[in-house]
């Protein structure tokens, strides 16, 4: 089993001289800018090089997948669960916690916020099952639930409990969630993609998940970009054909979304984070290539069900897809030749990040958590 050494993060925190009042406000940062989350990253990485910090991160959006899907919770407290897995490690140092651990409180937050609660209990049974299939195989149970110590499940559901306090103050209590799919329905509408290309995008966004790109840009932002996206995974390299009346084709959709226009005032968006997020995500999909262990998107663009049998779901055929990895490569290299640079974006915060990550997980002085960043919060948001 693995062991969690948050108490110690703690210790290490009560040991510090402390230069902060004794009475603190903390607001909530719905997004951050890239530099924000690079400085945040590279701090709470510790000695572990960025690779090893991706295959962590893979791992345990690879987890909550499994343990997700099994469950049967939709894809909205699945995709939620892994950004808050994201958002967990601009505070904390992953060295501190197992990311199995840190994966289920943010699976049971998840479920807090999208009304699909489980008990921990229910959700640690779950978690052995896909963590232990060996004895998952053994088991005597109907439902399949694995055999385990009362005492570890006891342990482990303690510790479940104290990191899920943790993920609340990351988030500042904060309950709400916007996500990109309702916007991939909309915008793929309005630029008259076809139902083929919207289900593409539709999975990139499922991807986008895996990546830290919710943590930077709002949702309908990321929608553009999967559309753009799926429109040049489908065009590249690939000959026209017509398109039904009423339709665009993805040659037509890519050029309009990779080139500015009139298309970025209406939906206030910028074509510099359409490129930055299609980045992200084609960097996953080629890692997926050369790493099939690390499947990316799941077996069908619609969320599970809960009333679905998991067998018969985990079964079913991911649609091919309109690409091949040698081509994702060359795709990669002709969006770098057309790349540009990234804009410069105002934080949303005027606070020290880094002082602000010391307040969590104290239980010194007052913190007073507010939902929204300054300026909004305060003006009675």
């Amino acid at each position: 089993m693995d062991v969690n050494h948050h108490h110690q993060h703690h210790q290490a925190l009560r040991d510090s001289p402390s230069q902060l009042p004794a009475s603190h406000v903390k607001y909530h940062l719905p997004y951050f800018t890239p530099e924000e989350v690079e400085r945040m990253s590279e701090r709470q990485r510790g000695k572990l090089t960025a690779t090893q910090e991706e295959k962590q991160r893979q791992q345990a959006c690879g987890f909550i997948e499994a343990v997700g899907s099994r469950i049967g919770f939709p894809r909205k407290t699945i995709a939620t669960a892994q950004n808050l897995y994201h958002r967990f490690h601009l505070f904390f140092p992953r060295k501190d916690f197992s990311y199995h651990d840190v994966s289920l409180a943010a699976l049971y937050v998840s479920t807090k916020m999208h009304d699909t609660l489980k008990k921990p209990r229910d959700i640690l049974m779950v978690s052995y099952a896909v963590r232990f299939p060996e004895l998952a195989a053994k088991s005597k149970s109907v439902s399949g639930e694995v055999d385990m110590d009362p005492n570890t499940v006891e342990h482990d559901r303690q510790r479940l409990l104290s990191v899920e306090r943790l993920i609340l103050e990351t988030i500042c209590f904060n309950f709400t969630s916007r996500m990109p799919f309702p916007y991939v329905i909309k915008v793929g509408r309005m630029f008259g993609a076809t139902k083929r290309l919207t289900k593409l995008a539709w999975r990139l966004a499922i991807d986008s998940y895996r990546t830290i790109v919710n943590l930077m840009f709002p949702p309908h932002v990321v929608a553009l970009a999967c559309l753009y996206l799926a429109a040049l995974l489908s065009s590249f390299e690939q000959g026209t054909s017509p398109e039904p009346e009423g339709f665009h084709s993805s040659h037509e959709i890519a050029a309009t979304l990779g080139n500015p226009g009139e298309w970025e005032s209406q939906f206030q968006a910028h074509i510099e984070d359409l490129d930055e997020i299609a980045h992200a995500i084609i960097d996953l999909l080629i890692q997926g290539a050369q790493n099939p262990q690390l499947s990316t998107s799941p077996s069908t663009p619609a969320s599970p069900h809960p009333a679905r049998n998991s067998a018969a779901a985990s079964n079913a055929q991911t649609p091919p897809a309109p690409y091949k990895p040698d081509q994702l490569m060359r795709l990669k290299i002709v969006m770098r030749e057309s790349e540009r640079q990234p804009r410069l974006r105002e934080s949303m915060g005027d606070m020290n990040l880094d002082s602000d990550a010391a307040l969590l997980g104290r239980n010194e002085g007052t913190v007073r958590f507010m939902f929204a960043p300054p300026g909004i919060a305060d003006d009675g948001y």
